[in-house]
């Protein structure tokens, strides 16, 4: 029998945000992250001693706490035959041994210490972890080798600290939706209800197999491809 392993918080991450020159001028970003010896005290909109710099696209109730895996952390290291990569570079809170994000669904809740939590949506990736890294293609790739890292906002405040066991407390609605579908005494007319929600990516996930995804219009725009600048046109002296 396989023992499933519970997860742990391998460190918390705090940073405040500071002027950085990137590219010719100065960007104002809380991505540099380093691990906090001993308790952290968790709130609804930040970690004390934790800060974003642009509040439009980063944190928030919806977005308080950042959470990376050390699964990906040593997935980046091969890639990039890099060994200086330590907790916090990616500008996540909570880096954590487990919840990997094909595994982690919206809604999900876990209790850290004295702290819950819950799942509210994939990191959104933008150009500052590039910066952080030195590596300009990290947002694209974040995504390509779909290692995003997810959000949580913060259900009950208290103190985390590294080596809490990560508990689930609750699952998310997709979660179940997906599960119930495993189950063989399941009626047939609830099979086929469920079947039609994930089919409709109600879940956020796309259908499970043997479900066939339902029609819909084709997106706008299907994932990141390659583009090459063939003109730059001066408008006024400061727009090109």
């Amino acid at each position: 029998m396989t023992t499933m392993r519970t997860p742990v918080l391998l460190s918390v991450n705090v940073g405040l945000p500071k002027n950085v020159p990137w590219q010719g001028r100065t960007v104002y970003t809380g991505i540099w992250k380093h691990p906090v010896d001993g308790p952290a005290m968790v709130r609804r909109l930040n970690i004390d001693g934790d800060g974003q710099g642009d509040t439009r696209g980063h944190g928030g109730e919806q977005r308080a706490v950042l959470v990376y895996q050390l699964g990906s952390y040593r997935h980046w290291r091969r890639h990039f035959g890099r060994d200086d990569l330590g907790y916090g570079t990616f500008g996540e809170n909570l880096t954590v041994d487990g919840l990997p994000d094909d595994e982690v669904c919206i809604g999900d809740r876990y209790r850290l210490g004295e702290a819950e939590f819950e799942v509210t949506q994939p990191r959104v990736t933008c150009y500052r972890v590039g910066l952080r890294l030195g590596e300009p293609d990290m947002p694209a790739l974040l995504v390509s080798h779909r290692r995003p890292g997810f959000y949580m906002r913060v259900i009950t405040e208290g103190h985390i600290r590294a080596g809490d066991a990560i508990v689930k407390t609750r699952s998310g609605p997709e979660g179940k939706l997906r599960a119930a579908l495993r189950i063989p005494a399941l009626s047939p007319g609830w099979q086929g209800s469920f079947r039609d929600l994930l089919a409709t990516g109600a879940d956020g996930g796309g259908p499970p197999p043997g479900v066939e995804p339902a029609a819909r219009p084709r997106p706008a725009w299907a994932g990141f491809r390659p583009l090459r600048v063939s003109t730059v046109v001066r408008e006024t002296a400061t727009v090109s």
